[in-house]
């Protein structure tokens, strides 16, 4: 309830895809060679929802300049946890391209 109106549509929404059958094989890595802008990839090094292997994945299949931030004392959101950290790497960046 704290971030989002309606909790739980949006825990259906998330739960039941992961959980469906189909979502098992769901892979867009092929998809990652297509990707020709720089990328900022932000992750909180204690995310309770995501993993650095796909950060990783990111970094080793875009054909672009990338770039990694991740965040010590941080979770699922950046931008929330660590909200300095993360406008002040996205000015870095922005800056930069």
């Amino acid at each position: 309830m704290r971030y989002h109106a309606r909790v739980d549509s949006a825990f259906r929404g998330w739960n039941d895809a992961w959980l469906a059958p189909d979502f098992r094989a769901w892979n867009i890595e092929d998809c990652l060679p297509g990707v020709t802008c720089p990328v900022l990839a932000i992750q909180g090094k204690n995310d309770e929802y995501g993993t650095l292997a796909q950060i990783e994945a990111i970094e080793r299949g875009v054909a672009a300049p990338f770039r990694k931030l991740v965040l010590e004392r941080c979770g699922h959101s950046p931008h929330r946890d660590r909200e300095e950290a993360v406008l002040a790497a996205m000015a870095a960046f922005i800056a930069g391209v």
